[in-house]
């Protein structure tokens, strides 16, 4: 199941769950493991590899901090080939309704690795992101998402205004949220063919993207604030058309 080839790009995810849900995934190819020591926590992950053949070398602390680059490594990392992009095609033939979501402007890795673990948690099909002015699939988004990543589809894709068009072209309907939007999110249908948009915290969705939006969504809110963090939003708003799907 799992091998090294020759040659082959690597880098090092690391964390419990990262590194455990990556073996479950089985979408990446593992050189080998390294642990700081033997422990409960990690018995599952040793076992696992152990029987697929994946090396596990014990290592000291300092030469673990340096192979991940983090002293919040949990005492585990795992050289493993860089994290397999999908296609918008693959996103489009798993059967069933189309569910995507797409993040236009999300910089910071913790909000992508958080909407990434609520995108799995609510049957997302797909995450797209641009390959530019983006926080791209590092080990610290696996780390983030708690090893969603590792499970999920995420393209990355040079124009979103072109792959909004084509998505439109195949019946998909792309919900923007946007504070401004006048649409209540909790008005919204959000049951068929979908693709939700979500911009990040400062500068929100690019005024182009919005422009080929089929509807603008806003969450309804009280108080002083006049935003929510750009996960908590698109935790929000991915709940609520997991309701109206799971309804359906």
């Amino acid at each position: 199941m799992f091998y090294v080839a020759e040659n082959m790009k690597t880098e090092v995810i690391f964390g419990i769950h990262p590194v455990y849900e990556a073996l479950r995934a089985g979408r990446r190819i593992f050189s080998e493991i390294r642990i700081a020591k033997f422990s409960k926590r990690l018995e599952k992950i040793v076992s696992y590899a152990e029987s697929h053949n994946i090396t596990v070398k014990k290592t000291q602390p300092p030469q673990l901090r340096a192979v991940t680059g983090t002293d919040f490594h949990q005492g585990i990392g795992a050289i493993v080939s860089d994290y397999p992009c999908a296609d918008i095609s693959d996103m489009l033939d798993s059967g069933g309704d189309v569910f995507l979501l797409l993040l236009d402007n999300i910089v910071d890795p913790h909000n992508l690795g958080a909407l990434i673990r609520t995108a799995l948690c609510v049957g997302i099909g797909g995450v797209v992101i641009p390959k530019d002015r983006s926080a791209q699939p590092t080990p610290d988004v696996s780390k983030a998402s708690a090893g969603a990543l590792e499970h999920m589809l995420l393209a990355r894709v040079t124009n979103m205004t072109r792959t909004i068009t084509e998505l439109r072209k195949k019946g998909v309907w792309i919900g923007g949220l946007d504070r401004e939007g006048r649409q209540s999110l909790f008005d919204a249908r959000m049951d068929g063919p979908l693709a939700l948009i979500i911009g990040g915290e400062e500068k929100g969705i690019r005024p182009l993207v919005k422009k080929h939006c089929d509807f603008l969504l806003s969450i309804p809110q009280q108080g002083p604030l006049n935003s929510l963090n750009a996960s908590v939003a698109g935790a929000v708003v991915m709940y609520e058309a997991f309701r109206q799907r799971s309804e359906k």
